[in-house]
């Protein structure tokens, strides 16, 4: 059904005669057909000039109009309205007099909006009209500056690359890292266009919220990918010609020999940006085409050291609780790389951490330093390793052992034996699911009367994306009765079932997602399960045991039951999680 502003903007249309009547009507159904506005239509199709549509709707209400295609905004204008509002509501504030801000607005009709807008900044509203689509392109344009910056910096680099044919390296080591505070021509303006292009990179990958950045070398192009929300999203493709300048900065911030290109090397270094002390990890690959470059960012700010906040189901952040608060045993996660395992385990260790506990982890690498804890880092070049560190730390009194990942046999064997005497241990394996975890410490040589006198709880964890809350729609026609039962549903839940499905919008960056959360399974070892253990039963028969008879909630049943719950879709729950049974 057409909108109130398409209404009275086909009027305004017809009324100055910018449009025959036939093409006004034909408008008007393919924009009612195609769920799309008056405006998108008649512009999109050519038929009325954006200046001329503007001169109407200006001569219309008496609101002045303005092209902002070369409108740049200042930062302390922007800083009034955030960017998420400002798309929400199809605006941009323009300027600031004192108290009264000059507002581009798509919808003049809309008071309701304005009003809107008036008590969220504590201005007064002087609005100026534009088109949706300009005022779209204005916000991402003036609020995503360091695109731009980079956008720029590629092209200036490129340049001056080819007019001196070299690296560009320049190196401004301090003692604590490097500062990289802003993006602005005060901050850069001394540094090389190769120092500003990979501080560009780096600073929008942070302020994005990105896990990871990858710089891969091609046979004839260079492509620069962040992660966000698990997944791998192309932002930028430099010439190729720039991989050396690129890789070899890289390289002198992470403190790695910038002439050996023919073996992996791996290094780390540290910025301070707007406040905050952030850690990078850097892995250099050779490959056929280049080196390839992924940086690690490892910034505590984006993290939730409360297991409330993690997304846990209510019985499984009991389980988890309950272990914890043992005096002695071994608490096992499992998950593949990247699930939020060691986000569990510091949440973990926040919440029992008191003046009366000695904490000691034993990491490789330390990735999150917590104060009150003391953590150790593995260096296996000094002979520092796993089982080394645990054995040193044991002599250390500690109350609470946590060990980043059990990878070999003699570090399994004293953690077992910590956990028996007296010691709560905290650790990660790789394992698809937590009863496998059982399997996997005998397969590694763990007698099975080991294996359940000293473990208290084994879990899984995957990582899901949330639906984006501004976008997502619901699923009219859902898939058959068959299918739903075969991945996992109740036939009690399939009466009233609602799903939800991710659509896009500016707002994620049209993913149709927005953040993640964390799927949980646990399988806590009680009487029956030890007897279990001990007699050898199968992992399947262990965990049917555990969900029959002890309401266990696995990861693929903690993704549906956030599916019924409208948090996330039931294609990233299928995406991240296999059948509790085949």
């Amino acid at each position: 059904m057409a909108s109130s502003f398409d209404k009275k903007l086909r009027q305004i249309v017809q009324k100055y005669g910018l449009v025959s009547e036939s093409d006004l009507e034909a408008a008007a159904v393919a924009a009612e057909e195609d769920g799309k506005s008056m405006e998108e239509v008649l512009l999109g199709n050519k038929l009325v000039e954006e200046s001329s549509l503007l001169a109407a709707i200006s001569k219309e209400m008496n609101i002045p109009p303005i092209d902002l295609s070369k409108v740049i905004v200042p930062d302390d204008v922007l800083s009034v309205l955030p960017q998420d509002l400002a798309t929400y509501y199809q605006i941009l504030p323009i300027s600031k007099i004192d108290n009264m801000l000059t507002l581009a607005v798509s919808n003049p009709f809309d008071v309701l909006k304005l009003d809107d807008v008036r008590i969220v900044t504590g201005h007064e509203i002087r609005p100026v009209v534009s088109t949706q689509h300009s005022i779209l392109e204005a916000i991402k344009r003036n609020y995503n500056k360091a695109d731009r910056a980079i956008e720029s910096l590629v092209e200036n680099l490129e340049a001056e690359k080819k007019a001196k044919d070299s690296d560009f390296v320049v190196e401004e080591k301090k003692e604590d890292g490097y500062e990289l505070d802003g993006v602005g021509d005060e901050l850069t303006a001394k540094d090389s266009p190769v120092v500003k292009l990979v501080n560009m990179m780096i600073y929008q990958a942070v302020k994005s919220r990105a896990s990871d950045i990858h710089i891969e070398p091609y046979d004839k192009q260079l492509r620069v990918r962040y992660r966000l929300d698990g997944k791998l999203r192309e932002v930028l493709s430099p010439p190729k010609r720039l991989l050396n300048a690129i890789t070899s900065r890289i390289k002198i911030m992470s403190e790695l020999d910038i002439a050996e290109r023919r073996i992996p090397q791996d290094g780390k270094f540290k910025l301070l940006i707007e406040g905050r002390h952030i850690d990078f990890r850097v892995s250099i690959l050779p490959t056929i085409h280049g080196e390839k470059t992924v940086i690690r960012i490892l910034d505590t700010s984006n993290l939730s050291y409360n297991l409330e906040e993690l997304g846990f189901e209510p019985k499984c952040l009991s389980d988890l609780r309950e272990a914890s608060k043992a005096p002695y045993g071994m608490i096992i996660i499992t998950g593949p790389t990247g699930s939020g395992k060691s986000t569990t385990l510091y949440s973990i260790i926040r919440e029992i951490m008191s003046e009366t506990t000695n904490i000691v982890t034993v990491e490789d690498p330390v990735e999150y330093q917590m104060d009150g804890v003391n953590q150790v880092q593995v260096n296996v070049k000094q002979g520092l390793t796993f089982a080394g560190a645990l054995r040193s730390i044991l002599r250390q009194d500690p109350n609470v052992i946590l060990v980043g990942e059990i990878r070999d046999m003699e570090t399994m064997d004293i953690a077992v034996k910590a956990a028996l005497t007296g010691h709560l241990v905290l650790t990660t394996l790789h394992t698809n699911d937590a009863a496998q975890a059982i399997l996997r410490m005998v397969d590694m040589g763990v007698d099975p009367f080991m294996v359940a006198a000293a473990t208290l709880l084994f879990s899984a964890q995957r990582l899901a994306r949330k639906l984006c809350p501004y976008c997502k729609q619901k699923v009219e026609r859902l898939p058959p009765k068959e299918e739903l039962l075969r991945v996992g549903f109740k036939e009690s839940e399939l009466e009233n079932l609602t799903i939800f499905k991710a659509t896009g919008c500016n707002r994620c960056n049209d993913t149709g997602y927005k953040g993640r959360m964390a799927l949980l399974e646990t399988l806590v070892v009680n009487d029956e399960i030890e007897r279990m253990i001990v007699d050898g039963a199968s992992v399947a028969d262990i965990k049917k045991t555990a969900i029959e008879k002890y309401g266990m909630i696995t990861v693929r049943r903690a993704g549906l039951l956030k599916v019924m719950a409208g948090l996330t879709s039931l294609e990233e729950v299928l995406s991240v999680s296999l059948p509790d049974f085949t």
